[in-house]
């Protein structure tokens, strides 16, 4: 009861505590971002072993495939040598400076990304605690930020974004709005349709206009999730700077690095950027919007 009365009764211990959870959280992060699209690869590589079971000479399926793999099992290890990372090699950000960014065993390199993203996980989780202080919301916000940040990087490398965690923040947005915790539940639904069906709408007609396909159905998704909790106001401004930014990044791409302009670019880093943003100043962001008219 005293430490839940600290965090109340104090601003500084509230925001270091979400930075240390954030870290660790971080760590958690990394591992999903990771392992799920294995996961995910892998069931539907067995679906497909089932679909051919019947017919001579359907596939088994490898060794490697028929040890338990998921999000706990088995421990992290390195990826070129197999050492498997003890407990004080995986601190968050801490162990990788201390090994100066190398495997204890190998000493092959450790991706700066790890560090990076339980760093950021930390920063963002701060923020959270400065700007909405002890309470219920600073618990949703937390919820949602931590499920963006393993789509945006699943996006970045795979193009992908899982059922398995748009699916889960979408119906954690409509049952925040039971609450309320950001916006009731009539506004949650009709952002959740608003997010989809305005995404669903766009992929169509570009599809009858050029014969190509614009985005993938994670998108329309993942929009309707941030529909869910920040409702349908702030949408129009979340699409519109996810455009912009993305639009920006693609000329970007084309005229530094030559890439071929029909060269696909993730499209959900953006528009969960553009959500974080909308949470926490998007009726300051839509009432100047609205204001330059």
């Amino acid at each position: 009861m005293d430490v839940l009365y600290l965090l109340q009764a104090s601003p500084a211990w509230l925001i270091t505590t979400c930075v240390l959870v954030g870290l660790l959280v971080g760590s958690f992060l990394n591992v999903v971002a990771h392992r799920l699209p294995i996961m995910l690869e892998r069931e539907w590589r067995r679906q497909c072993r089932e679909l051919l079971a019947g017919e001579e000479g359907a596939p088994s399926a490898p060794a490697d495939e028929r040890e338990t793999f998921n999000l706990v099992t088995p421990r992290s290890r390195c990826p070129r040598c197999g050492h498997r990372i003890r407990a004080h090699e995986n601190l968050p950000v801490l162990s990788w400076l201390f090994l100066k960014g190398r495997c204890s065993a190998c000493g092959g390199r450790i991706s700066l990304r790890y560090p990076l993203v339980e760093a950021l996980t930390a920063l963002l989780s701060g923020v959270l605690a400065w700007h909405y202080g002890w309470g219920a919301p600073l618990a949703g916000a937390l919820l949602f930020t931590w499920f963006l940040i393993p789509l945006t990087l699943i996006d970045l490398d795979h193009k992908l974004l899982p059922d398995g965690l748009t699916l889960p923040l979408l119906w954690a947005g409509l049952l925040a709005s039971l609450v309320p915790l950001f916006v009731d539940a009539r506004t949650a639904i009709l952002g959740a349709a608003a997010g989809y069906l305005s995404l669903w709408s766009v992929y169509h007609l570009f599809r009858l206009v050029t014969g190509r396909e614009g985005m993938g159905y994670g998108d329309f998704k993942l929009l309707a999730a941030l529909g869910a909790w920040l409702g349908w106001k702030p949408l129009p401004v979340v699409l519109l700077g996810a455009s912009f930014v993305g639009a920006v990044t693609g000329i970007t791409l084309i005229l530094v690095q030559g890439r071929d302009r029909h060269t696909p670019i993730p499209f959900g880093p953006y528009l969960a950027a553009a959500g974080w943003i909308a949470l926490l100043w998007g009726d300051r962001i839509l009432d100047a919007w609205l204001h330059s008219f």
